[in-house]
């Protein structure tokens, strides 16, 4: 498919090769018999080549040049054999008009200019009539034109600048995002390894404790079991916390429905889940942190309440509710340990809060995120 002569190169160069070229053109069949005409000629058509040549580096100097160019063949207009003044005219008067980078009131008074001096050297030649006006029209049609084509250059700059700084706006988000998705999930590494790790620290120096000091092998060995179990739930919640990173987290419903499929599994008791109202796309810290709170409650439970069945509710609203909920046995007066406290404070840093406490003969875990 051929391209198009503004896929081939810039229209301002178009436009300046092909007025070149008719200025050129228009000197080569000039037929004027007085030396003075010819020196405006000469004059208008130097001008011309200085705008071509300085358009760029020296824009204000090129303008100058450019009006110079047409107001000259305006003044002389009168007085010339053919029509060699109007088309110089019409050339500097049209490009004149295009440029972006001169004001609208400017171009304005170039062309009123050029309209007088039209007039005038009609006027002063004895044109009458018709003949008087006739070219002045001409040149304000041109001007139009040039004013038309101008406005759509400067909508395009604006709209290629408006683009510019909606891409550069995007990407500065996106880094924004990105940065504080990392900082979010350094938060929660962070979180996860201060708690497991101190708690795990904790057991190890009982289990050291029971050995060295009473000789405790069955107070040790279920010390370093537990440490164990310490250390399976922290790389749990870190690869919970990775794959939060890598965008993998599953729905709210599936990822609670597999944490109570796995708790029923390994205690042998009846974990009953249901998710009511509709479900709804959470930001993955959210999922996340209810996704610990869940397994730390149901953990909890296993602990404080063996074979008691649990009961798992995730509701949404307004926001998003969850409660984890299991019988007490008789004369057992579970506390808030340091697990739950740690899944309260990263739940507040998603605008969340958690409450955890006995209702009647029932031990309930309830975590709540506002919209």
């Amino acid at each position: 498919m051929p391209r198009l002569p503004d896929t081939v190169a810039p229209s301002w160069f178009v436009v300046q090769v092909l007025g070149t070229a008719l200025v050129a053109a228009t000197m080569l069949t000039a037929r004027e018999s007085d030396p003075r005409i010819w020196a405006c000629y000469g004059v208008a058509s130097a001008a011309w080549l200085g705008f071509v040549v300085t358009a760029h580096r020296l824009p204000r100097t090129a303008a100058a040049l450019l009006g110079v160019a047409g107001a000259l063949p305006a003044a002389v207009l009168g007085w010339a054999g053919d029509t060699s003044a109007t088309v110089l005219c019409f050339i500097a008067l049209g490009r004149f008009a295009t440029l972006a980078y001169v004001s609208v009131a400017a171009i304005v008074g170039v062309g009123l200019l050029d309209c007088a001096l039209a007039v005038t050297s009609s006027v002063l030649a004895g044109h009458s009539g018709p003949a008087v006006l006739a070219d002045p029209g001409v040149m304000l049609l041109v001007l139009l034109l040039g004013l038309n084509r101008r406005q759509y250059e400067v909508q395009a700059a604006q709209a290629k600048a408006l683009l510019e700084q909606t891409r550069l706006a995007q990407a500065e988000h996106t880094r924004a995002a990105a940065l504080d998705e990392r900082t979010r999930i350094a938060r929660e590494l962070h979180d996860v390894l201060a708690h497991s790790l101190g708690a795990l620290g904790v057991q190890l120096e009982l289990a050291e404790a029971l050995l060295a000091d009473k000789s405790d092998v069955d107070g040790a060995l279920r010390t370093v079991r537990r440490s164990r179990r310490l250390a399976a739930e922290g790389l749990a919640e870190a690869r919970d916390a990775v794959a939060a990173l890598r965008k993998d987290v599953l729905p709210l419903p599936d990822a609670l429905a597999a944490t109570a499929e796995a708790h029923a599994r390994d205690h042998r008791v009846k974990v009953d889940f249901a998710a009511e109202g509709e479900t709804r796309h959470l930001p993955s810290v959210v999922v996340v942190s209810l996704v610990g709170i869940a397994r730390e409650a149901l953990t909890n439970a296993g602990k404080h309440a063996p074979g008691q069945d649990v009961t798992m509710r995730l509701s949404y609203a307004d926001g998003v509710r969850l409660s984890v909920c299991n019988a007490l046995p008789a004369n057992s007066v579970p506390g808030e340990g340091f697990g739950l406290a740690g899944m309260r404070e990263r739940l507040a840093l998603a605008g969340g809060t958690l409450d955890a406490g006995a209702v009647g003969r029932e031990w309930r875990v309830v975590a709540e995120v506002p919209e």
